[in-house]
């Protein structure tokens, strides 16, 4: 397989790393607007030919085209901010490649009721082409990350396995990561953070999607190898994805945020920090988001300065056999086993093994497919199967109560 890998941030950097062992992996071109950056990650692979860099502005779609066509790609991974989806998902539309992101395009809030009723959605954008991808008999795979993703791919299995009737998919993410130095450091990117905690949270109920307001519904959820973590309603594609293939009265997605966390969110929304439209600033453009990202330390150089462990996975509440169930399917993320595996913190990492074991699949055969397909549209067995393999196992958790 020939990628075209567009972003070479920390969870890019992960994708090369996992992907790199792997003989079907013939070439992945490492394209990023920051060339530095992406000859950084080239020189940790060790072989340049296998890995050839190229600047890359993703907000240029004819620039996307033009790469994919010289390298002569079978696939285009998105890895930027998903403000850049909508340009490389129609780059690969346009090549004739497949497509894969790890987040879908943006939403956009009701204009009048955000709080209850939902706008555009997480993915409106892609969904509304999936005929068009279809009809060419072009495959893109959205939502193939860990969370999209994996947990996506947990609910298909307990679908397919583990019950007979499905009330409720919650997709729960904890974690007690720490870094050292810094009082406050995100460990996945803060554009991206930004947007999916402070836009109204998306739930499934009923059969239809409604949305609440910012951190509703707060839970204490108790993780693996982590312990009990305050959770609460983000917006997150696994809403909008598990309902489309898989029958449940309500879907869920809560993250551990934790008091500090969502009190920055709430003061850089009170400032106007949040805002991703350009502003004029002594003459300069400039979004203040990407402001607030250019501050931060970045995530992709804090996995030595980490300590810790991440949890991501799938609660499901239903019935088998006529008997009341609860499970949770999840992985753990140790950030030492990943550093000392991949070179790479456990949050990035966690996120980029799912890409890499969809390629894999893909690649092989596995997996087949055309149109605009979510992991739920697959067969999860396959995948689950390979999890080990990729050195992140899964576990299974029976619940009470």
């Amino acid at each position: 397989m020939k990628v075209l890998l567009v972003g070479v941030g920390g969870v890019g950097e992960a994708i090369a790393a996992i992907a790199r062992p792997r003989a079907w992996m013939k070439q992945m071109v490492l394209a990023d607007y920051n060339v530095k950056r992406a000859e950084e990650v080239q020189k940790k692979m060790g072989d340049n030919a296998r890995f050839p860099v190229e600047f890359i502005d993703a907000s240029n779609q004819g620039m996307i085209e033009d790469l994919a066509k010289k390298y002569g790609v079978d696939l285009i991974m998105n890895s930027v901010d998903p403000i850049f989806n909508k340009q490389i998902f129609d780059a690969a539309y346009n090549v004739g490649a497949k497509y894969m992101d790890m987040a879908m395009t943006l939403s956009e809030p009701h204009p009048t009721d955000p709080f209850n009723k939902p706008g555009i959605k997480l993915g409106d954008y892609q969904f509304d082409k999936a005929a068009e991808w279809e009809k060419k008999g072009l495959l893109a795979m959205v939502g193939f990350g860990v969370e999209p993703g994996m947990a996506d791919v947990f609910a298909r299995y307990a679908a397919d396995h583990l019950f007979d009737e499905i009330e409720e998919l919650g997709i729960r993410d904890g974690a007690n990561i720490a870094i050292e130095g810094y009082e406050f450091a995100p460990n996945f990117s803060i554009w991206t953070t930004i947007e999916e905690c402070l836009n109204p949270p998306v739930i499934w109920e009923d059969g239809k999607w409604i949305t609440t307001e910012p951190f509703s519904e707060p839970e204490v959820f108790d993780f693996p190898e982590i312990g009990p973590v305050e959770v609460v309603n983000v917006e997150h594609e696994e809403v909008l994805l598990m309902p489309r293939w898989i029958k449940t009265k309500r879907a869920t997605f809560k993250y551990g945020l934790g008091d500090q966390f969502i009190g920055v969110l709430k003061t850089l929304h009170m400032l106007g920090l949040d805002n991703k439209e350009k502003i004029t600033v002594k003459g300069v453009q400039v979004a203040p988001r990407d402001v607030v990202a250019a501050c931060l330390p970045d995530p992709a150089h804090l996995g030595e300065k980490m300590s810790g462990k991440t949890c991501a996975g799938t609660w499901v509440k239903g019935t088998k056999d006529g008997k009341p169930r609860q499970v949770y399917l999840y992985q753990v993320a140790d950030n030492k086993a990943c550093m000392d595996a991949w070179g790479c913190q456990a949050v990035v990492a966690q996120t980029a093994f799912s890409a890499v074991i969809a390629m894999d699949l893909i690649e092989h055969g596995v997996w087949t497919g055309a149109g605009v397909l979510g992991p739920e549209a697959f067969p999860p067995d396959p995948f689950m199967e390979k999890m080990a393999d990729y050195g992140f196992p899964y576990g299974m958790r029976e619940m009470v109560g």
